[in-house]
């Protein structure tokens, strides 16, 4: 392939797409969640999947599998979880059976935030999913992502 291969340049021209529907649903989403809750999407995504997790063997995840999750480095994970913490919506504890490491569970006010929340994100969601899908550029990638069906 070369720079001018046709392939290539559609596959270049997918990813602007792509990259131009993330940046508009995140960007109307952290609107809404700044406004209504004071919090931002990356706090959101946070709070979401540490609320998922169960108590019981396996029932943590890792701080790798947070930051994998909510797609950003460790480091910055562990400062957003202060960041957090720091504001009573998240606790640290040490892991029962191996000291080295540490669980971060969301606490009830953290709880009563992200419910508080979901409705925000969501309506937010729909907003931007809806306003994209009259740009013929981007209503192919709303479908397919309408298509979904990802079990929460």
């Amino acid at each position: 392939m070369t720079a001018t291969d046709p392939a290539l340049t559609a596959l270049a021209q997918g990813w602007c797409a792509l990259s131009a529907l993330h940046g508009r649903i995140e960007a109307r989403i952290e609107r809404a969640l700044q406004t209504k809750h004071d919090l931002s999407v990356r706090e959101y995504s946070l709070l979401d999947v540490l609320s998922r997790q169960h108590d019981g063997e396996g029932g943590h995840l890792q701080m790798k599998q947070v930051a994998d999750a909510v797609v950003l480095s460790q480091s910055a994970t562990t400062r957003l979880v202060t960041r957090l913490e720091d504001r009573g919506l998240l606790e640290r504890y040490l892991c029962p059976t191996d000291r080295r490491g540490i669980y971060t569970n969301v606490t009830e006010a953290g709880l009563r935030l992200l419910e508080e929340a979901r409705p925000t994100n969501d309506a937010a969601l729909r907003e931007a999913l809806d306003e994209a899908s009259r740009s013929t550029e981007l209503a192919p990638l709303v479908r397919a992502v309408k298509s979904l069906n990802v079990p929460a």
